[in-house]
């Protein structure tokens, strides 16, 4: 019989509604979650939500919750809303309920750390970050470093002269009433509410008001003692992956042994981009997240995670290639594909985080694997956004290798990171994004899901695979692509493996 595991995503986004569900939901797993989200900045129906986890919780075996969601309606609505913190712990007593209601239910949850962009736009924020977001991100930096006596109060009292003080006020108030929900998440785990906890830093700095905050909720943490069933990392939507990888794992009892094979032993200490920890420190955080363990020998290990980061600045990848000395001197890439193709014809699961770049992945690495012939070899790719989101990702890929092969569900996942993370991402987002003022369109508003754009990404889509992925010639079939906020950072990606899957016989 079939395990339940009900799944409240962070989002409506492919990534964070369709990926752990793809992945997972086969075997002897079915994932459950609700038909209907919000939509970017319009929140999900939260008393439907709620219903839905009563419901469907009374007969589940796991739960894994985004807070964010339950709370207020999705991530970006988590930072436009204007609930208090009382009305929000109100609506946060549904998870005692169920509780109450099957006590034997193994219960997940995932709540962010607000973030705080660096950069001036309302895309994603409330209105008036687009003209003072930078302005208040440096704000943040600077009352941070002042802390520290890392700079001068001087410096804080002149940015924060240029900031209209009613801007500045509901943008800390809305952290605070963040923050305090934080603290309220982590009673739950003590009270044996939740099960676990992951706090992801969502495009963490070293140092500004997500950095306070997170000191703050650390401090809380490390007072509770908790530190074992609460984990803060950066990342943020990867975690529905993360999450369900650990439930499977325990549900299944057992824990994944992973080696960690870097292209450039330098990248262990480099700071991704977006994050504020260095990228070894934040490999076996994900590690643990998803209820795996490392192993100083690959003969031992369930499955290796090939890291890719230079060992030096991780750059954007619609610059590459990159010709700076981290990525072309102190990395070797040879070696790596050297190691990877040994390794599968010993028949050992490798999976891939193409993390070299931010926003995209490496089209040299993905040229090599295809010359290599691993692409179809390899049970794990990904190259997507931060760092985290890649390891994340490419762990999870590893651990449903594990429990259930390289399945047809698994092999049309694994294309679709190849078509979406190397091709959209690195490649046919920028084309596409060149041509789109004749259209009477700019890169946050394409206008449509489904149309002028989505049809330009196809075709670029199917270029880019005659151009990288020739190996699979015959092999993947692009089957739709769509814009899901109608906006050019993320699209949509449905393709199919028509090929021999790895271990299945001729």
């Amino acid at each position: 019989m079939k395990k339940k595991i009900v799944f409240l995503p962070l989002d409506e986004r492919p990534c964070n509604y369709d990926f752990p569900d793809r992945l997972f939901s086969h075997g002897d797993f079915e994932i459950v979650k609700p038909e209907k989200l919000g939509n970017k900045k319009e929140p999900a129906d939260r008393a439907a939500l709620a219903a839905f986890l009563k419901k469907a919780c009374r007969t589940a075996d796991g739960l894994v919750v985004s807070v964010d969601m339950l709370l207020y309606g999705g991530l970006v609505p988590s930072r436009l809303h204007h609930h208090s913190a009382a009305e929000l712990k109100k609506a946060a007593v549904i998870l005692k309920e169920i509780r109450q209601e099957n006590p034997g239910l193994l219960i997940y949850g995932f709540q962010c750390i607000m973030r705080c962009p660096s950069y001036s736009s309302s895309d994603e924020e409330p209105d008036y970050y687009e003209h003072s977001g930078a302005l208040i991100h440096q704000a943040g930096e600077a009352l941070h470093r002042s802390r520290l006596g890392l700079c001068q109060e001087q410096q804080l009292k002149s940015i924060l002269k240029k900031i209209d003080e009613k801007e500045l006020t509901d943008y800390v108030s809305r952290r605070e009433c963040n923050r305090e929900l934080n603290y309220l998440m982590i009673s739950y785990v003590k009270e044996g509410i939740l099960d676990m906890l992951i706090i992801p830093q969502d495009d963490s700095a070293a140092y500004g008001y997500a950095a306070m905050d997170q000191q703050d909720v650390r401090e809380k943490i490390m007072k509770e003692r908790l530190q074992t069933k609460i984990l803060m990392y950066p990342g943020a939507d990867e975690v529905g992956m993360t999450l369900l990888a650990r439930m499977v794992n325990h549900m299944s009892g057992c824990k994944p042994k992973v080696y960690v094979k870097y292209a450039a032993e330098g990248a262990k200490s480099v700071l991704p981009i977006y994050e504020g920890n260095s990228l070894d420190t934040t490999v076996h955080f994900q590690i643990l997240a998803a209820g795996c363990q490392l192993t100083d020998t690959y003969d031992t290990a369930d499955f290796i995670l090939a890291v890719t980061a230079p060992s030096e600045k991780i750059e954007e990848a619609d610059r590459q290639p990159s010709a700076a000395k981290g990525y072309c001197v102190e990395r070797c890439l040879p070696e790596l594909l050297d190691f990877l193709c040994e390794r599968v014809k010993e028949g050992k699961l490798v999976s891939v985080a193409d993390n070299a770049y931010g926003n995209g992945g490496e089209l040299q690495l993905i040229s090599m694997l295809d010359r290599c012939g691993l692409l179809d070899k390899v049970a794990g790719y990904a190259g997507w956004n931060t760092s985290a989101n890649t390891l994340g990702t490419a762990i999870a890929e590893g651990v449903d290798a594990c429990h259930s092969g390289c399945t047809q569900e698994h092999m049309d996942f694994l294309m679709e990171r190849y078509l979406e993370d190397a091709g959209y991402c690195a490649l046919v987002r920028w084309q596409v994004n060149s041509v789109l003022e004749k259209y009477g369109m700019n890169y946050f508003d394409v206008q449509e899901q489904e149309g002028t754009v989505s049809n330009l990404v196809f075709d670029g889509l199917q270029a880019f695979a005659a151009a990288y992925l020739p190996s699979l010639a015959g092999k993947v079939v692009l089957q739709k692509v769509w814009m899901p906020w109608r906006r050019m950072f993320e699209v949509g990606v449905r393709a199919v493996y028509t090929g021999k899957r790895k271990g299945e016989s001729s």
